[in-house]
């Protein structure tokens, strides 16, 4: 203690002489024009940066980053300068010595300047403002709320420890200081604090400049809210203020008027007005292919002859992100065509045929694999995948070589998000993290791994490859977050890998509770979704690894869902069926929607006895609209003692294209793994393809029964 209070003043001494002696170079800073300029300061002054002046050269620095045209490139200069390394290291060092507002400055400039969310310096201010969040004013509170929400931390800890806050002090609010509260809690709030929230800014709706307006308008659709009243006034300030919008704010607020089902037929009439204004007079391709998103959304969508013109003029100098949205508003007219007027012109189909021309011709002239990223990261939708996507691949082949442990695990995005088999390219991302871990941050192990157990597809090397992965891991496995694990852990055992120390984290009351907690803050869709790979990850275990002792405990839960289930069977499953009872002699030889001990659903069930010929089931049959029985008890996993001796089960799984890979018929990991367990639970399985059974070689009845009879029996015609 005698030693604290002595060193407590010293450090109070020295912080208080760092902020008097600041001011001379704060403003020789600010007389700096160019980045060079601020970057040689800091080489000169590293030594005695204080905080104070540490946070007005990340500020001077986003000042000249947004004077200029050429943004990411611009970003990435500075970022990847070593006296922005430096200015980052002194950050980190400092935060603690910060106050509350140039520490939350501080991490907003960082965000500007496009840093990682699992960066060092973003790790450590967020930390220090979790420390000090009881004491910030709701101006602090919003702020901070605004950098969480870019970082995605929507359904965070923290975001619940501020929403409990702001819960706390929302009746004193009495300025607009919290719309950016309203923005980042808005997703996350329950239902009292979201309507709170919603009549606070009812009350203040006539102070609310544009911009305000336009945020509130994204926390509404974020929120969903149906609120009438409020939707309304939104729409009465948004009218008064539409004409101070730029093209991409207009298309915001489009999207959000559609998606809430506004009814303002003046708004959509001004809104239409506006945007077609705004496209005959742009020149810049991407405000231009905004302005059509937004327009072929609208209701009744059209475009002119010199609209249409414009686009054409523009093409050459679109990159690939302008080209999509071009492709994605054309495909929506052709379908509304169809739909409404069956008139689809011949000039909207010729533009897609020019747009696939320049499309084709970027990727072609691409030598850089960063920039091609910069234009791939947000691609999606069916002319991209139908048209762009493998001569993307071949692209990605060309450039290789500039695969590194900096977007490593971007390209194992994207090809997680086609659905894409490209051995090379995930034998080099492979090669890649064995030979560069240490470079890797652990939270980017997660996106490597995952096109590996969509894909079913193991590498060389891969025990090595996927051990070093998990060991990266390993001292990370007490504060990674809990939906990581679990999505991790579902990942790995997708692909026959289950490291002990990973599931031992998962499956202890501790982190159990954790994730519960964690949950509750979560939408609906990615709540479920976590909890059934959660299932499934137990599920795994459970049959593939016994010797764990991991008892399974998701029964309750896996009966509400099967309570759920109302599907029914689709055209081939139906064919499938009638076809099997006359193979097999009668209905009551096959069972349909079968659920197995672990909930495992299987399209068709039927028994052989040991001279393979088929047992009946008795006169109870189970269709898909009934709770299947379960005729195994529940965690049987060697079901050889419930049929007499010699006798076989089978299961018969349709395979839709879902099942496997985009471009080639290869099985994916969730069906494979699924196979694997049918045969642990005593199945023989027999897997359908769609392109097999719907294939030249299969295209009468009589070539059918005869697969079947092949497939069953291992017999042909009969």
């Amino acid at each position: 203690m005698l030693r604290l209070r002595a060193v407590c003043p010293f450090s109070w001494r020295a912080f208080q002489f760092r902020s008097c002696s600041c001011k001379p170079l704060i403003t020789e800073m600010i007389k700096c024009t160019d980045e060079g300029q601020i970057f040689d300061l800091i080489q000169k002054s590293k030594a005695i940066l204080s905080e104070k002046q540490v946070e007005c050269a990340f500020n001077i620095l986003w000042q000249f980053q947004k004077q200029k045209t050429s943004f990411l490139k611009n970003v990435e200069c500075v970022r990847d300068h070593p006296q922005f390394i430096t200015l980052h290291n002194l950050a980190t060092s400092q935060t603690e010595f910060m106050n509350d507002d140039t520490l939350v400055n501080v991490l907003y400039l960082t965000q500007q300047c496009a840093t990682e969310t699992h960066d060092l310096l973003v790790e450590a201010l967020v930390t220090e403002a979790w420390r000090r969040l009881e004491r910030f004013d709701i101006n602090m509170l919003s702020k901070f709320s605004f950098c969480l929400a870019n970082q995605h931390l929507y359904f965070s800890p923290l975001m619940g420890k501020i929403a409990d806050i702001v819960h706390r002090k929302l009746e004193t609010i009495e300025d607009l200081s919290f719309v950016k509260l309203f923005v980042a809690l808005g997703p996350m709030a329950g239902p009292e604090e979201k309507e709170q929230l919603k009549s606070t800014i009812l009350l203040m709706s006539e102070e609310l400049t544009s911009q305000q307006a336009l945020a509130v308008m994204g926390a509404m659709e974020e929120m969903e809210s149906r609120n009438s009243h409020l939707n309304k006034k939104m729409a009465s300030i948004l009218h008064k203020h539409l004409d101070n919008y730029k093209p991409i704010e207009l298309l915001k607020i489009t999207r959000a008027l559609i998606f809430l089902h506004f009814q303002n037929k003046e708004l959509f009439v001004k809104l239409r007005e506006l945007l077609h204004s705004y496209l005959k007079i742009s020149v810049i391709p991407s405000d231009i292919s905004i302005l059509v998103y937004a327009l072929s959304i609208l209701p009744s969508p059209y475009l002119d002859e010199v609209e249409i013109s414009r686009i054409e003029a523009v093409l050459p100098q679109c990159d690939l992100t302008d080209l999509n949205s071009f492709a994605t508003s054309v495909l929506r007219w052709i379908h509304y065509d169809r739909t409404y007027l069956d008139n689809t012109t011949g000039k909207q189909l010729k533009l897609l045929q020019k747009l696939d021309h320049y499309g084709l011709q970027r990727l072609q002239k691409c030598t850089n694999l960063n920039l091609l990223w910069e234009e791939l990261k947000s691609l999606k939708g069916d002319w991209f995948a139908e048209s762009l996507l493998e001569e993307t691949v071949a692209t990605l082949h060309r450039l290789m070589d500039e695969i590194n442990y900096k977007n490593v695990a971007e390209i194992a995005s994207f090809l997680s998000r086609t659905n894409y088999l490209s051995t090379l390219l995930l034998d080099r991302i492979a090669s890649v993290v064995l030979q560069q871990t240490e470079k890797i941050h652990p939270f980017a192990i997660l996106p490597i791994i995952l096109p590996f157990s969509i894909l079913n597809y193991d590498p060389p090397q891969s025990d090595e490859f996927f051990g070093i992965c998990v060991q990266h891991l390993n001292s990370y496995l007490s504060v990674l977050d809990p939906l990581m694990l679990v999505f991790l852990g579902f990942s790995l055992a997708t692909l026959e890998y289950f490291p002990e120390d990973l599931l031992q984290a998962i499956f202890n009351i501790k982190f159990l509770a954790k994730m519960d907690s964690q949950l509750e803050l979560l939408c609906s869709s990615l709540s479920m979704r976590v909890q059934l790979r959660l299932m499934e990850l137990n599920r795994a275990v459970c049959l593939e690894c016994p010797e764990y002792q991991i008892p399974w405990f998701h029964d309750r839960f896996c009966q509400q869902q099967y309570n759920k289930d109302t599907g029914s069977m689709n055209g081939a499953q139906q064919q499938i069926y009638k076809m099997l009872a006359e193979v097999l002699g009668g209905t009551n030889y096959v069972k349909a929607s079968v659920l197995t001990p672990y909930y495992h659903k299987i399209d068709f069930e039927c028994i052989l006895d040991k001279r393979k010929k088929p047992l009946p089931y008795g006169s109870n049959n189970i269709t898909l609209v009934k709770l299947p029985e379960m005729h195994w008890e529940s965690n049987t996993q060697i079901t050889g003692s419930t049929l007499p001796p010699g006798a076989e089960r089978i299961a018969l799984e349709f395979l839709d294209s879902r099942a496997f890979c985009r471009n080639i018929p290869h099985l994916k990991g969730k069906s494979a793994m699924k196979k694997r367990h049918l045969e642990i639970l005593g199945y023989r399985v027999i897997q359908i393809s769609h392109f097999e059974w719907n294939s030249m070689a299969l295209s009468t009845k009589e070539a059918r029964m005869d697969y079947l009879r092949e497939c069953i029996f291992g017999e042909g015609k009969s």
